[in-house]
């Protein structure tokens, strides 16, 4: 039985984790490491994260009686994913400290609410405009910069829910490509970036307002999907120090306890503006396991439990590889690499876009991440 006490949790206390998947796997051993217990909650059994636990609740996210009965058991909630419906995050919330709030949550998961507050806070965003139809689509063209991107507001990752616009093209495809045969849909239409670069910035904020993040990353995309991180990116010290104020104003603005993944563009001038956050540990951190005096995992659990924050110091650059579908298949090889850390998820089917394990290949501080391409 929980203890349900104020923060910092003692160990031996129990952590929630909504969602089951690689994400609270990896939380879920960070916080064993700590003395902490974790329990996850999530609709299907035998997930990446009920592996490494034996406190499991097999429910669905609207089964209000089984998440009493879950906060109930739990000293603390957080979530591994965003696509957790808010009002599950609010009902916990009246039983339970639920980190980050239902209210980053509400925020993070919607990309209108999303550059809304961003904008709102001064932080840059591409221009963008909100569209639930073929007929609003066609109006906010007349006035919109073409290329641009069409994406639902919600649930869309790794490329799902999302189609670009070229010029010329005709606003009826480009809606029944996200949208179907739906009539209407929350979307929202986002003017295309010109980006040398693409990067990210995890940052943690703990219970008493402490910030601290980790370096910015450079990230690369195969098919919509994270290929490969660099850390550190290969920017300015003027747009590293750029990225991580932003970051900082995000996490103290939004009122952050736990942990942000921000995805940002870095313009041919230099610009940085971001793209996305996630409320959570994000797959361009995984390289901190290997490669960081703290990893985002534990700086997760750390924030969340009410600890001080550990250092974010690096004492290696990495390159983190995602292993997608078949690649994973290379396991026994990559074993056999010298300076090679495997990791994987515990999935037991390797489908295609599927992410089943990363590996982080380590290098001397005084050694770019690039020297690996």
């Amino acid at each position: 039985m929980a203890s349900n006490g104020p923060l910092p949790l003692a160990p031996g206390a129990v952590i929630g984790i909504l969602g089951g998947g690689q994400l609270g796997r990896m939380a879920a051993q960070a916080a064993a490491q700590m003395g902490y217990r974790s329990h996850v909650y999530c609709p299907t059994a035998h997930e990446p994260a009920s592996q490494v636990t034996d406190l499991c609740t097999v429910a669905a996210y609207d089964d209000w009686a089984a998440l009493s009965v879950f906060a109930d058991h739990v000293d603390v909630v957080t979530f591994e994913f965003e696509n957790v419906p808010a009002a599950t995050a609010a009902h916990l919330a009246e039983r339970v400290a639920v980190h980050p709030s239902p209210q980053v949550l509400a925020i993070c998961q919607n990309r209108l609410r999303e550059k809304g507050f961003c904008r709102s806070v001064g932080v840059p965003t591409t221009q963008y405009a909100p569209v639930r139809d073929r007929e609003s689509l066609q109006a906010a063209l007349a006035n919109f910069p073409l290329p641009a991107v069409l994406k639902t507001t919600e649930l869309g990752y790794d490329g799902k829910g999302q189609t670009t616009l070229m010029p010329g093209a005709d606003p009826a495809e480009a809606w029944a490509a996200i949208a179907g045969d739906k009539g209407e849909l929350e979307a929202i239409l986002e003017a295309f970036v010109d980006f040398r670069l693409e990067i990210s910035v995890i940052v943690a904020r703990d219970a008493t307002g402490h910030i601290e993040s980790f370096v910015p990353v450079e990230n690369r995309h195969k098919n919509h999907i994270l290929d490969k991180t660099l850390a550190p990116a290969d920017i300015p010290d003027a747009v590293a120090a750029q990225a991580k104020a932003i970051a900082t104003t995000i996490a103290e603005k939004i009122d952050l306890t736990g942990m942000l993944g921000i995805e940002m563009f870095v313009t041919r001038d230099d610009q940085v503006l971001v793209n996305e956050m996630a409320p959570r540990p994000h797959n361009s951190g995984h390289w901190t396991m290997d490669a960081c005096l703290v990893s985002q995992f534990e700086q997760f659990i750390r924030a969340v439990a009410g600890l001080p924050l550990g250092a974010p110091k690096r004492h290696s650059n990495a390159v983190m590889n995602n292993l997608v579908g078949a690649d994973a298949n290379h396991w026994l090889e990559l074993l056999a690499e010298p300076g090679a850390k495997l990791h994987l998820y515990g999935k037991n089917q390797a489908r295609p876009g599927r992410k089943m394990g990363h590996v982080n290949r380590l290098l001397p501080l005084d050694v770019k991440p690039t020297s690996l391409d």
